[in-house]
């Protein structure tokens, strides 16, 4: 199947796809892997502020697009590995703007310009139930307790925090916030163990937060299997564009049927993987009342598949693909990252069985 883009969104994605290539080419990725406590570029980050990217999940009337521009957003952030917080942060700045309160509306401007990093601890992403994952507290005005894989936690401004009591918002103070990074596979992708007991705001009560928190589950595993598919398109050009320059036996490798196969078949699950993620994406936009089910399905499929083409990649490009100088290895770790965050694999399988049994 092939969605083909309107004017608006073709303009999107060519202007996304410059304005990244000069602003987060993959040096600027390896400097953050390498060197960057803040686990990201803030200029960057700023700059997409500026240009509204954090909101674009909010109401056209809000400034926003819509959840196929944020699919194609992502989609060009996946193909450079852009290291940062945009997709964790503009789901925050949705999760605020459904909270319908003034503190929080007030956090929803700040953020959805960029002046401020607003991200979501949660008990477990994706997770229809709460499992093993400690939940803070919320009481006297505080919240008190352990977040745990709180994705750029430890750089944040501000946590919106789920609670049993509901959503809590609690800004940064001096004390009473102590956040660990924790070791990750995907150096430019952070995530924070922390220990709150500061000041918040109850910002949704637990009925408005459930019903809230079930609606941003699928929009995060939409974004992040568009982020995958960025991945997926950049591995397969790289790859091809490698076998037309290597040669061996007189002619180009990519002359060879063997491996012409291979990326035939990395090639098919590239665009399957498109078709399930625009497909979802045009589902979430006009409000289909499968939307939750084919946006689990999008990231099921997309998960695995990345991690297909991304392996073929580095075993097509030989002993260079698995250097640390070569860049392969940023997008595979990108996808094992993606794959197992915003709802792994395994979760979304059966969320995507569960929505289909119920429809």
């Amino acid at each position: 199947m092939r969605f083909d883009l309107g004017d608006e969104h073709s303009l999107l994605r060519s202007s996304t796809r410059e304005l990244l290539e000069q602003e987060a080419p993959l040096s600027e990725m390896r400097s953050v892997m390498e060197q960057s406590i803040e686990g990201y570029s803030k200029p960057l980050h700023s700059k997409l502020g500026d240009l509204g990217y954090p909101g674009l999940l909010l109401p056209e009337a809000d400034g926003g697009m819509g959840p196929i521009a944020f699919a194609v957003v992502l989609e060009e952030m996946g193909r450079v590995a852009l290291p940062g917080p945009f997709l964790d942060q503009a789901l925050a700045v949705w999760l605020l703007a459904a909270c319908e309160n003034k503190v929080a509306a007030e956090w929803c401007r700040r953020a959805a310009k960029g002046d401020t990093l607003v991200v979501l601890a949660r008990r477990e992403w994706g997770a229809r139930t709460a499992r093993s994952v400690a939940t803070p507290s919320f009481s006297d005005g505080r919240v008190r307790g352990r977040a745990t894989f709180v994705p750029f936690g430890a750089q944040a401004d501000a946590l919106l925090v789920e609670t049993n009591e509901g959503l809590v918002l609690a800004e940064r103070p001096g004390t009473g916030w102590e956040a660990q990074d924790l070791p990750t596979l995907d150096h430019a992708q952070r995530f924070a163990e922390i220990e709150l007991d500061v000041a918040g705001a109850l910002v949704a009560d637990s009925s408005t937060a459930r019903s809230a928190l079930a609606k941003i589950d699928p929009l995060a595993a939409l974004g992040a299997a568009a982020m995958l598919l960025g991945v997926m398109d950049r591995a397969l050009e790289v790859t091809t564009a490698y076998l037309s320059e290597r040669s061996a036996f007189g002619a180009p490798i990519g002359s060879f049927q063997a491996l012409q196969h291979r990326c035939a078949d990395m090639l098919l699950q590239t665009e399957s993987a498109r078709s399930a993620v625009y497909r979802a994406s045009w589902a979430a936009e006009s409000g289909a009342p499968d939307d939750a089910y084919l946006a689990a399905v999008a990231k099921a499929y997309a998960g695995p598949a990345a991690r297909f083409v991304c392996g073929q990649a580095l075993q097509l490009h030989g002993g260079v693909g698995f250097t640390w100088e070569y860049d392969l290895h940023i997008y595979l770790k990108r996808t094992k990252t993606l794959e197992q965050f915003h709802g792994s694999t395994g979760s979304q399988i059966e969320a995507a069985l569960l929505l289909r049994d119920a429809q």
